[in-house]
């Protein structure tokens, strides 16, 4: 027979298996090599698919102490305290006496029980009182006491102890968590039929084994003298779940890199907005149907905050009348109070609008990624807190045209190439048109943003003079399309199988895989 090439732990775990002529649990081939019983386990799976050994796994019913066992260990069981007591009282108490006994408290009906069934004790009545009585001959130690010293040593194969030990072993497993039996899986190796006939020196080592190189012996050149464990780069191992961003924050932070790639600066708002910036300040009027509470979140405390008062007569015109922007307006009585009502904020864009009141010179590039709230009812297709991406350009000679090539240049970075504009209709935008894209793997158009330039009646009450770009939408409607999802939901119930598949999702939409 050719020599074998093995593994160095294999061929101790073999050498081990011939020399002791006998099936060997793992532990205790571990213990003979002095190596880990988990290093053992896996050598054994070597040498049984080179044919070089058999395993055979074995159930065996094991025993130890539960958390009263634990304890009876310490002070005794139940019916030893009791005699213990008895015996100091000259062997006879009555019933009302035991229930003062602090060592007994609790457990004196079980005490009672186990030394009458053991013949310890009789129960008499006596001038109408209830006696407790040593009869019988109570043994030094117990099966039962024995049993108890036996397992606070350590855990025992039921099939190993003797048969009084047994008998005892099967009766306090009968009592609530004095001794707990379970089953354990052992595994034992014997040497195969092939490797019978090798001698010992084919399994020995040529010079000693080491299984990392040191510095020592790189400098000095011992390495020489020692046998490397070779390391196999392809052997199975257990999957390693490395800490990672969740799948929509990766995409979230794939957004903002290509903002900023595009020049953008990232701006931040409240959370909780006057309804002043959310709703009056894009020229939406005080009873439109999506300022009503089924639509919107207003707070309850604080109810109202404080306006900005320099704008609140520009917003005011351009609502009752048009002001200068060359509007009618609305023909309506703007209320201040309507404006002061506090709310979730429905949309970033009252962030945008609230930097542009504060920012009106050219030349501004801003993006936010963010959350927003709105009263839905959650399904498959709708949540009440999501986030919403959105982006402005305010410059002098800006046009629509350079709004869609912009447009087209960000979907192409996130990997969405094939986008078409259909126009449309948004309250603070004019002309405004939606971003139509298409999703390869479900074979269907999209609707990502929606676009546009604000409309004077936006603009002109905040002082800018010049054209506003803007375009924006929601994020996780982005994010089903990356994703592959077919419900919304899926991105906030912490699935641990989803989130660990999409591992690759930052680098695959950056290269335009989808």
């Amino acid at each position: 027979m050719a020599k074998l090439r093995l593994h160095w732990l294999e061929r101790l775990i073999l050498r081990t298996l011939i020399e002791k002529s006998r099936p060997m649990e793992y532990g205790e081939v571990a213990i003979a090599i002095s190596k880990d019983e988990g290093a053992v386990a896996k050598a054994s799976l070597w040498l049984k698919e080179k044919g070089l050994i058999e395993v055979k796994e074995t159930s065996i019913k094991m025993a130890k102490l539960g958390p009263t066992g634990i304890e009876y260990l310490k002070i005794g069981l139940p019916e030893r305290r009791l005699v213990n007591v008895l015996k100091n009282a000259e062997g006879c108490m009555s019933v009302s006496e035991l229930e003062k006994e602090q060592i007994l408290q609790g457990e004196l009906a079980v005490a009672i029980m186990w030394a009458k069934k053991k013949g310890w004790i009789t129960i008499k009545d006596r001038d109408g009182f209830k006696v407790i009585e040593i009869v019988g001959e109570v043994p030094e130690v117990t099966a039962e006491e024995k049993l108890l010293g036996w397992l606070g040593r350590g855990e025992l194969r039921v099939d190993a102890l003797p048969p009084e030990l047994l008998d005892a072993c099967l009766e306090l497993s009968g009592r609530p968590g004095v001794v707990e039996l379970y089953e354990e899986r052992k595994y034992t190796m014997a040497p195969s039929e092939l490797i019978r006939n090798i001698p010992l020196e084919e399994l020995e080592l040529e010079r000693p084994l080491i299984t990392r190189l040191t510095p020592d012996l790189l400098i000095t050149g011992k390495w020489r003298d020692f046998e490397l464990s070779p390391f196999d780069i392809h052997a199975p191992t257990k999957p390693v779940f490395v800490a990672k961003r969740h799948p929509l924050t990766t995409l979230i932070k794939l957004i903002k890199d290509v903002f900023i790639e595009l020049g953008f600066e990232e701006i931040k708002g409240p959370l909780v907005e006057l309804a002043f910036w959310n709703f009056d300040a894009l020229f939406q009027p005080q009873d439109h149907p999506a300022r009503e509470m089924h639509d919107t979140f207003y707070l309850a405390y604080p109810n109202v905050g404080r306006l900005p008062e320099k704008l609140v007569e520009p917003v005011r015109q351009s609502h009752e009348f048009g002001g200068n922007t060359g509007s009618k307006g609305w023909r309506y009585k703007w209320s201040e109070q309507e404006a002061r009502k506090l709310v979730l904020r429905t949309h970033t864009t009252a962030t945008t609008i609230r930097h542009l009141a504060y920012h009106n010179e050219p030349p501004i590039k801003v993006f936010s990624v963010d959350r927003i709230y709105r009263n839905e009812k959650v399904d498959w297709k709708h949540l009440a807190e999501f986030h919403q991406v959105e982006g402005i350009i305010m410059d002098k000679k800006a046009t629509f045209r350079e709004l869609m090539g912009l447009i087209k240049e960000f979907c192409s970075r996130i990997g969405l190439k094939e986008i078409i504009f259909r126009p449309s209709y948004f309250p603070y935008t004019e002309p405004s048109a939606e971003v139509i894209v298409y999703i390869p793997e479900k074979r269907e158009w999209l609707e990502l943003f929606g676009m546009g330039i604000f409309r004077p009646e936006v603009t002109v009450p905040l002082g800018v003079r010049y054209p506003v770009l803007a375009w924006g939408g929601g994020l996780e409607r982005l994010a089903m399309a990356l994703f592959k999802l077919d419900d919304i939901r899926t991105l906030y119930v912490n699935d641990l199988n989803w989130i660990r598949s999409m591992a690759r999702v930052y680098v695959d939409i950056k290269s335009g895989r989808l």
